[in-house]
C-alpha cells in the first residue's frame, strides 16, 4: 500500500471513530479552563505546599496491573501513586504527580540499586492525560466533555526496569493530572518535574543519595535532556549516574516547523496554549491571528490527549487556524514576544556533568534529526560527555510518525537494546568518558 492510500486510510478510521464518539457531543468545545479539572481527589493538592522542591506531599497504595511482575515476580506490582513539589519557570511552587513502583526483590545489575525516572512521551495537554491515571490499568478513559482516551505508553519501559530490580519512578508533568494547564515542551518547567521526581523517590525509598539514571524519548527524551543540564545548578544533590535522552525536542522551533500538518500536528497547539498561559502577553497577539475556529481548536487540543489528535484532528496545518492562511511558526517569527520566549526553549547552552546518550532517527518525521546532532555538538563542544547514535531506518511512510519516529524508538531501545546497557555501563563507573558521535 503507498503512504498516501495508507494515509487516506488514517483519516477514513479517524472520520469513522469520532461519527461514532462525537455524536452527542457535537459543536466546539467550551474553554479549557471551564473544562479541564484534576483527574481525581489525589491529584488535587493542598491549600498549601511545602518550599522545597521534591518534597513528598502525599502517597496513595495502587496495583500497578499493567506492569510485569518485578525481580521478585510478584504481581501485581506494589506502586504508589504520588504527589511532589516542583517550581515552575518562573520559581513558583507547583505541585506534580507521578507514580512509583518500588522492588522488593534483588536488583540484577552492576552496583547500588538505582532509582530510574522516566519521563513519558507526549500523552496530550487535558489532566487526564496524566500517566499517572493511566498507568494502574495501562488505559483511562473519560466521556467528559467529550469521549477522550489516554493509554500508558511507559509499560514497557517501566516493566523492563522493574524486572531487573529497580525502582521506578513514571513522572507527570507539571499541570498534568493537577490544577493549572500542562506547559508542553517548556524546557525549565519539564527538567524540574524530572529532577524533583528523582527528589521525592529517594525520599520514598530512604536513600536520599540513591544512584539515579534517566530514560525519556521525544517529549521526555527533551525532558531529560534539560534535566541533564539544568540538574547541576538545579538539583546538585541528585546522584546522577546517566541519561538517555531519545529524539529529543532540544531546539523547539525546528520541532514545530517539522510536525506541523503531519498525523500528530495539533501537539503544535499543546506548546502555544502553555507558552500563552505563561507568558500573557502573548495571549492578545496570538488571538489577533488565529481566526475564531482557530481559537475554538487550540481550546479543544488543551482538553484532549493525542490520541485524539490522531483520531479526532489527524494532519493539522496551523496555516488553517490563521487569519491570512499563514503558519503558526511564520506568524510567531514576526511577533517581537516570542522570539524570546521560543529562544529560551533551546537546550544545549549548559553542560550536563552525567554521561548522555542521545539518539534519533535520520529519517525521524516528527523530531529533525539535525537539531539532536547539534545538541550534541553543542554539549561535546563545553566538554560533555555525550554519546550519540544515529539511527539509520530508511523512510516508511513520512508525514505518519508511527513507524518513522516511533520505529527508531523501538529499534534502539528495544530491539537492539543499545539505551539499557549504556545507562547500566554508566551506573557501573564502566563508561569511558568523552565524546561519540555515530
Amino acid at each position: 500500500m503507498s503512504a498516501t492510500k495508507f494515509r487516506r486510510g488514517v483519516v477514513a478510521a479517524a472520520a469513522c471513530c469520532v461519527a461514532v464518539a462525537t455524536a452527542s457531543t457535537a459543536g466546539a468545545a467550551p474553554a479549557p479552563e471551564a473544562v479541564d479539572t484534576v483527574v481525581d481527589g489525589f491529584h488535587r493538592p493542598p491549600a498549601s505546599l511545602p518550599a522545597e522542591p521534591g518534597a513528598v506531599v502525599k502517597t496513595e497504595p495502587i496495583d500497578a496491573l499493567a506492569v510485569a511482575p518485578g525481580s521478585d515476580g510478584a504481581w501485581p506490582a506494589s506502586a504508589q501513586q504520588v504527589m511532589f513539589t516542583s517550581r515552575t519557570q518562573d520559581d513558583e511552587p507547583v505541585a506534580v504527580t507521578g507514580t512509583f513502583v518500588d522492588s522488593t526483590g534483588p536488583w540484577n545489575g552492576p552496583g547500588e540499586r538505582p532509582t530510574v525516572v522516566i519521563a513519558p512521551g507526549t500523552t496530550g495537554q487535558a489532566d487526564h492525560c496524566a500517566p499517572s491515571a493511566a498507568f494502574a490499568n495501562g488505559m483511562y478513559a473519560t466521556t467528559t466533555p467529550e469521549p477522550s482516551f489516554s493509554v500508558n505508553q511507559e509499560a514497557v519501559s517501566a516493566s523492563r526496569w522493574s524486572q531487573l530490580g529497580a525502582r521506578v519512578f513514571l513522572t507527570d508533568y507539571i499541570g498534568l493530572g493537577t490544577p493549572g494547564i500542562h506547559t508542553y515542551a517548556n524546557r525549565a518547567e519539564t527538567g524540574h518535574a524530572v529532577l524533583d521526581a528523582a527528589r521525592a523517590a529517594n525520599d520514598i525509598a530512604g536513600d536520599s543519595d540513591a544512584p539515579v539514571l534517566l530514560w525519556g524519548y521525544s517529549q521526555g527524551g527533551g525532558a531529560t535532556a534539560a534535566a541533564a543540564e539544568l540538574a547541576p545548578s538545579y538539583a546538585p544533590d541528585v546522584n546522577l549516574k546517566g541519561v538517555w535522552a531519545g529524539a529529543p525536542v532540544a531546539d523547539l522551533t525546528s520541532v514545530l516547523g517539522q510536525v506541523d500538518g503531519t498525523l500528530i500536528g495539533g501537539v503544535i497547539g499543546y506548546a502555544l496554549n502553555g507558552f500563552v498561559d505563561r507568558n500573557p502577553e502573548l495571549r492578545a497577539r496570538v488571538d489577533q491571528i488565529v481566526t475564531p475556529e482557530g481559537r475554538a481548536t487550540l481550546d479543544r487540543l488543551a482538553t484532549g490527549c493525542i490520541g485524539d489528535v490522531i483520531l479526532k484532528q489527524p494532519f493539522l496545518n496551523t496555516s488553517d487556524l490563521t487569519v491570512d492562511g499563514r503558519s503558526m511558526l511564520d506568524w510567531l517569527g514576526e511577533i517581537p514576544e516570542a522570539g524570546p520566549v521560543l529562544a529560551d526553549q533551546k537546550i544545549g547552552k549548559r553542560v550536563p556533568t552525567a554521561p548522555v546518550l542521545i539518539t534519533n532517527g535520520v529519517n525521524d518525521d516528527t523530531i529533525p534529526y539535525e537539531q539532536s546532532r547539534r545538541l550534541a555538538d553543542d554539549w561535546c563542544g563545553q566538554g560533555g560527555d555525550i554519546t550519540f547514535d544515529t539511527n539509520d531506518m530508511p523512510a516508511i511512510a513520512p508525514g505518519l510518525t508511527i513507524p518513522d519516529h516511533f520505529g527508531p524508538q523501538i529499534v534502539d531501545a528495544y530491539a537492539q537494546d543499545k539505551v539499557m546497557p549504556f545507562l547500566l555501563e554508566s551506573l557501573s563507573g564502566e563508561h569511558a568518558d568523552g565524546c561519540r558521535i555515530g
